[in-house]
């Protein structure tokens, strides 16, 4: 027949205003997000270990085994000299780990 055959656009309504424009839109999630994480200094104090990688934190549970990038954050204390290979390192807890004697590789 003539009539036969149309179709709507996904998403129309009728002319009333589509869902997806009718609702605001609200941030994104990022896609790194799930392989990055955060350590604090607390936390490297409890390890018994003087050379501290990403390896390291993945084997003692301090981060999730697909993590690819971690990064020290400066909350905490301190107390031992650690060495730091192949993280991250913000720069107050930079000072915090050069202070106790401690030292930070790339």
């Amino acid at each position: 027949k003539s009539r036969s055959g149309g179709f709507h656009k996904v998403g129309f309504e009728g002319g009333q205003m589509p869902l997806q424009r009718r609702l605001p839109k609200v941030g994104f999630s990022s896609r790194s997000k799930k392989y990055t994480a955060q350590v604090r200094l607390s936390e490297l104090q409890g390890l018994d270990v003087e050379v501290i990688s990403l390896q390291t934190l993945i084997e003692n549970n301090l981060v999730p085994a697909i993590t690819k990038k971690a990064k020290v954050i400066m909350s905490g204390e301190l107390n031992k000299a650690v060495s730091i290979q192949g993280l991250g390192v913000t720069p107050g807890a930079k000072a915090v780990i050069e202070s106790a004697g401690g030292k930070i590789e790339a």
